[in-house]
């Protein structure tokens, strides 16, 4: 994982029982994908969600990515 997504994806086991989160703030990277999936733009979701950076939703989508291709 790059330095990047080490910064901006964690994963702890006392939060979210473990899951890849952004920045440990409690939102799972797959709760993201799901937003984005349902059609959400990233605007819509940093006006929803104001502790969460658009650097933050790139990091999800490059996460998901490469978990996808190992």
């Amino acid at each position: 994982m790059d330095e990047t997504l080490r910064d901006r994806i964690t994963i702890n086991p006392a939060i979210c029982h473990g899951k890849p989160c952004v920045r440990g703030l409690r939102y799972p990277v797959e709760w993201l994908l799901d937003l984005l999936s349902a059609g959400m733009t990233h605007a819509e979701i940093l006006e929803d969600y104001d502790d969460l950076e658009d650097a933050d939703i790139l990091a999800a989508v490059t996460f998901a990515a490469r978990l996808r291709q190992a």
